[in-house]
């Protein structure tokens, strides 16, 4: 009894024995583990977001000046214009049979850009060739005639003499052969008129091939094999009045409006820096040609036409284009040049005038010294460096330091089709 008593106590629990200390260690590793997996999650929402950054719109700024250069009087925009050029039309109305050119072709003086149909001008010029054929039969016929007539009166005169043939038979001959004489000269007169619209049905005939009138490119074609073509405007929109458009390359020139108020800066033949919207980075040496001595009453300004004197594939017509009227050369100083940067990338920030410029994919921001306006741009003396980029529209919450992207530039192509 003693035996089962005594093992009966020893499966008996004692509720007053405290716990192992092995269970309160297991639930500050739980709340350990928890406290982990939260550090461990913001630190990995941090690291997801660490790189988004701003999308912006960039422009890259425009030097206009350097301090060994020749020093900026004036300042101007304008075009790529050509001396020479021209829409080619046929001289006489007709249908388009061959067409010889293509946009972009080079081609020299006298080609044959295209020919009309010559239905009509060779059956003008096979007439006016039958008209001059009788015309000579004729006159040879008559010329013959006045060959014997002439004979006839020499013979009449030589028996007069001796009095063989009466007065009246001599007079008679003599009246003929001045008579066929008379005939034969209207006759050969004929012939001439008769080789006179041979000629002109010759110059019909050239007139249906349509030659380049100087050496050039071509920029446009007008017209198609089959249409009709004509050198004034007639059947509405079923008649071309043009073949082609060619441009003289050499005689490209830049014409630029210049404010009324500073015409007075621009000289003939003074020196001119153009630069090239295209190629921003090419500074093409030029010369005033003339001013045009009229102004545009509505935007108060002055033409002035300006030779470049480069010749370069790169330009083309109607190209934008940049002047700036040059001084005498200065000597060089350390002063910063000046650049031009979009209005658009100039703010208000407390109450002064900042750029941000994207460097490092960051924004910086930029004190700027604001000088004249031209056009769409801003001149800036201080604050900025050509070549830099600066950010279009920057919004309100764009602050110096701030990670940026560039967003990318819509294709020309996107811009077409829609």
């Amino acid at each position: 009894m003693n035996q089962s008593a005594n093992l009966l106590n020893e499966l008996r629990i004692d509720r007053n024995t405290p716990p192992p200390s092995g269970s309160g260690r297991g639930l500050w590793i739980a709340l350990g583990v928890v406290l982990g997996v939260a550090v461990l999650g913001f630190a990995g929402w941090k690291w997801a977001h660490r790189d988004r950054a701003l999308q912006v719109q960039v422009a890259t700024v425009t030097a206009i000046g350097n301090g060994g250069e020749s020093a900026s009087v004036l300042d101007a925009t304008g075009y790529v214009t050509a001396r020479r050029e021209a829409t080619v039309s046929a001289k006489i109305s007709g249908k388009l049979k061959e067409l010889f050119i293509e946009e972009g072709q080079h081609i020299p003086e006298g080609y044959v850009m295209a020919t009309l149909d010559p239905v009509d001008a060779d059956a003008q010029q096979r007439l006016a060739q039958a008209q001059m054929a009788a015309a000579r039969s004729q006159a040879d016929s008559i010329a013959a005639q006045l060959k014997s007539a002439q004979a006839d009166a020499r013979r009449t005169q030589e028996l007069a003499a001796h009095q063989l043939v009466a007065r009246s038979q001599l007079d008679a001959s003599i009246a003929q052969r001045d008579s066929l004489a008379a005939q034969l000269a209207a006759a050969q007169h004929n012939v001439q008129v008769a080789a006179d619209n041979v000629r002109i049905a010759d110059i019909g005939i050239d007139n249906t091939i349509v030659r380049a009138p100087f050496a050039g490119v071509v920029i446009a074609k007008a017209a198609q094999v089959g249409e009709i073509v004509s050198p004034f405007s007639a059947g509405g929109g079923f008649t071309r009045t043009g073949i082609g458009t060619i441009v003289d390359m050499d005689s490209l020139e830049v014409e630029v409006d210049v404010n009324e108020s500073y015409i007075g800066r621009v000289q003939p033949k003074m020196p001119v820096e153009a630069v090239l919207n295209a190629y921003p980075d090419w500074k093409i040496p030029a010369e005033v040609i003339a001013i045009i001595p009229t102004a545009d009453r509505s935007k108060a300004t002055v033409k002035v036409r300006i030779k470049l004197n480069s010749k370069d594939p790169r330009i083309v017509p109607d190209m934008g284009v940049r002047v700036s009227f040059l001084e005498n050369v200065r000597p060089k100083t350390n002063a910063h040049p000046g650049v031009l940067a979009p209005a658009a990338a100039i703010v208000q920030r407390d109450s002064g005038d900042v750029a941000f410029v994207v460097a490092g994919g960051k924004a910086r921001r930029r004190a700027l010294k604001l000088g004249r306006t031209l056009g769409d741009d801003r001149e800036v003396s201080a604050g900025l460096s050509g070549g830099e980029q600066v950010v279009l529209n920057p919004p309100a919450n764009l602050v110096d330091g701030a990670r940026v992207s560039v967003a990318p530039a819509a294709s020309s192509d996107s811009n077409d089709s829609q």
